[in-house]
């Protein structure tokens, strides 16, 4: 994530096509998703967005709902191991404001 956080959304998608890390495709979705959703917010408002124009303004992945998800794996001598996968929620934020506006806030 910190590979795309404050780049054009063209190049952050481009980043994340060819990013050779097991999150690049997770992320991928999320950044399309936010994508899609600042088209149909400004569709909804009647304002035209240039995807051109768009870029990350944040993203960052913090804890999910629940903090693990409990699996019990098979272990010699009749044992068990336990496995604790941690969930996660990813945010990505995509806005049309010029980056030197928000950056002297």
């Amino acid at each position: 994530m910190d590979l795309i956080r404050g780049r054009k959304y063209s190049d952050a998608r481009e980043i994340l096509r060819f990013t050779n890390k097991r999150a690049a495709g997770l992320i991928f979705k999320v950044l399309e998703s936010a994508r899609a959703n600042a088209e149909q917010l400004a569709q909804k408002d009647n304002v035209l967005v240039d995807v051109d124009l768009l870029w990350v303004k944040a993203c960052y992945a913090d804890t999910g709902t629940t903090k693990h998800r409990r699996r019990v794996r098979p272990a010699p001598m009749g044992r068990a191991y336990r496995e604790r996968r941690h969930y996660s929620h990813l945010t990505v934020v995509v806005s049309s404001d010029s980056r030197d506006g928000a950056a002297k806030e």
